[in-house]
């Protein structure tokens, strides 16, 4: 894929330099890296908006919304999982490291994969 727009659940302020959230729908920000030909362009950061239990597409829908078109995760339930796939947005697992830019450049140099259902959380039922 030549572009790619790659959203990353971060922590605080977010941006390329910041550390990426435990849980995706509950990050303080998106941080958005816009990718052509393999190359970091562009990188912007946007407030995620307030969801209540349950409600895991307004993540989905405000990243559809951005154009996003692949989402890093260190983990991520189902549901969330099935919309992003409806969405056209690949997801991809990595959940070692926390800092997002060598996560990103292995990203954008295929080395790291999609996630599979084996790997999803059970959301934060208790």
């Amino acid at each position: 894929m030549s572009k790619m727009r790659i959203a990353v659940p971060s922590n605080g302020r977010g941006g390329l330099d910041g550390t990426r959230a435990g849980h995706f729908g509950h990050c303080d920000v998106f941080t958005i890296i816009d990718c052509e030909n393999g190359e970091i362009i562009d990188v912007n950061v946007i407030e995620n908006e307030e969801h209540v239990q349950g409600g895991c597409m307004v993540p989905v829908n405000l990243l559809a919304n951005q154009h996003v078109n692949a989402l890093l995760v260190g983990g991520i339930g189902m549901r969330p999982l099935m919309g992003f796939k409806h969405a056209g947005i690949t997801v991809y697992h990595e959940a070692e490291r926390a800092e997002i830019k060598p996560v990103v450049i292995d990203l954008i140099a295929g080395k790291v994969p999609e996630i599979q259902t084996d790997q999803v959380c059970g959301g934060g039922v208790s």
